[in-house]
């Protein structure tokens, strides 16, 4: 007879490649897979050889736990990756300008704030 295969569980771990940087949202989910679990601990390997252990109670009350050797939060069901916002376009950034104008009733710092960020993309698109 065969025996059963084992289903291994993980930890999970938004991880972000460009952290160093920044965040920059090139994020992926690192799996943790979990060696034991006793009533208070759940034990696991990080990087493939390190070991570590959350406190049981905390992460499934939870659903996740911040874990200091990692500066990491680590979860029990993979994380939703986040979205970073889509930057507003040029015609978008224009139309602000130009709802924010003075003469279209509109507050001069609003207009001034408003052409800035219209500026700094114009800029940003013509050095790329």
């Amino acid at each position: 007879m065969s025996a059963a295969p084992v289903q291994v569980e993980y930890l999970y771990e938004l991880w972000d490649a460009n952290w160093d940087d920044g965040p920059l949202g090139n994020y992926k989910i690192l799996a943790h897979p979990i060696t034991r679990k006793t009533a208070r601990r759940i034990y696991f390997t990080r990087n493939g050889h390190r070991p570590g252990f959350v406190d049981r109670q905390r992460i499934e009350a939870d659903g996740e736990v911040f874990y200091r050797p990692l500066a990491r939060t680590l979860h029990l069901n993979p994380p939703e990756i986040p979205s970073q916002p889509k930057p507003p376009s040029l015609a978008e950034l224009k139309a602000a300008m130009a709802d924010a104008h003075p003469d279209r009733g509109g507050a001069d710092e609003a207009f001034i704030a408003a052409r800035a960020r219209y500026e700094s993309a114009i800029a940003k698109e013509s050095s790329t």
